[in-house]
């Protein structure tokens, strides 16, 4: 299987990895663990729409310097891409000096997933450069000390995730479709969100046969997929931010197969058979200045 993170250009000592954006199909909120945590099971996949990160061995320091093109990213040890190049220099026992350049495409506290998947591009960049042999396995084990939602990218284009999130279940959709991302420029807090959650439900419902039938299957179709899409955040978040729902209905109206929330928000997402479709319901948008909206392809596992 293709793993779409790990589209590289190798020079001796400069590699350039691209990360992408990720869409939860399915997301539950179940249990919440000893460890502080919640047990979530989610069917993951991933779109075109990446960030660059570029990396280079500098045999003038030792240290990590980090460039970011968002000046609104910081570029210290808070940044995920610093700290995953800091574990794979210790969990490897190498001292050398990088130099790591960001490219953000990806909105930040989106639901998309972009400090995840830098964080796994970061690892799995020098992996390679380094030349340390890692398997997806070993490096999952080093990102998953980082974000719940770092190990899946070791596993993408499409997965089912539970536990905390490093359980991780390569699956195959047949097809590819396209995605109108809207993210209406503000983020939503995630801790906030799993708080707004638990006081507004009265209990965990556990995962139907339904969706546990998609952890079985090697193959899915889109129509087994778009039946089952669901997110559980979606009520209290939509609660708090009536705009989110607005949206959702837009895309609906526009003609999406399926409209939902990506992980706790802000951006919302609709899924279009072609991308004619999708560049139309895009356009609807336009009048929106504080928006970010993108179309994207989804990555597919032949």
């Amino acid at each position: 299987m293709t793993n779409p993170s790990a589209e590289v250009s190798v020079l001796p000592t400069q590699i350039t990895v691209h990360a992408p954006a990720k869409i939860n199909l399915v997301l539950h909120i179940l249990d919440r663990r000893s460890d502080g945590y919640h047990n979530v099971w989610s069917l993951m996949q991933t779109v075109r729409l990446e960030d660059k990160l570029s990396i280079s061995i500098n045999p003038g320091h030792s240290a990590i310097t980090l460039r970011c093109d968002d000046p609104s990213l910081t570029a210290d040890r808070s940044n995920l891409v610093y700290r995953a190049a800091e574990a794979v220099l210790e969990q490897s026992g190498q001292a050398v000096g990088l130099d790591i350049a960001l490219a953000k495409r990806i909105p930040m506290g989106a639901g998309l997933g972009g400090g995840s998947s830098d964080a796994a591009a970061t690892i799995n960049g020098l992996n390679r450069i380094l030349k340390l042999g890692w398997s997806p396995k070993q490096m999952a084990r080093v990102g998953q000390t980082l974000g719940s939602d770092v190990p899946f990218f070791f596993f993408a284009p499409i997965a089912t995730v539970s536990g905390r999130g490093e359980m991780v279940t390569p699956v195959r959709i047949i097809g590819s479709r396209w995605v109108v991302l809207v993210n209406p420029s503000f983020p939503v807090e995630t801790r906030w969100a799993y708080q707004q959650l638990s006081e507004s439900r009265t209990g965990v419902v556990p995962i139907s046969r339904f969706h546990s039938a998609l952890d079985t299957g090697a193959e899915l179709s889109w129509k087994q997929v778009l039946e089952a899409v669901e997110n559980d955040f979606e009520a209290p978040v939509f609660h708090a931010y009536p705009l989110l729902r607005d949206i959702k209905q837009r895309l609906t109206a526009r003609g999406a197969e399926v409209a939902l929330l990506s992980g706790s928000g802000a951006t919302v997402f609709g899924i279009f058979q072609d991308e004619a479709e999708a560049r139309s319901a895009q356009a609807s948008f336009l009048n929106e200045q504080t928006f970010k909206v993108f179309v994207a392809e989804t990555h597919t596992g032949s």
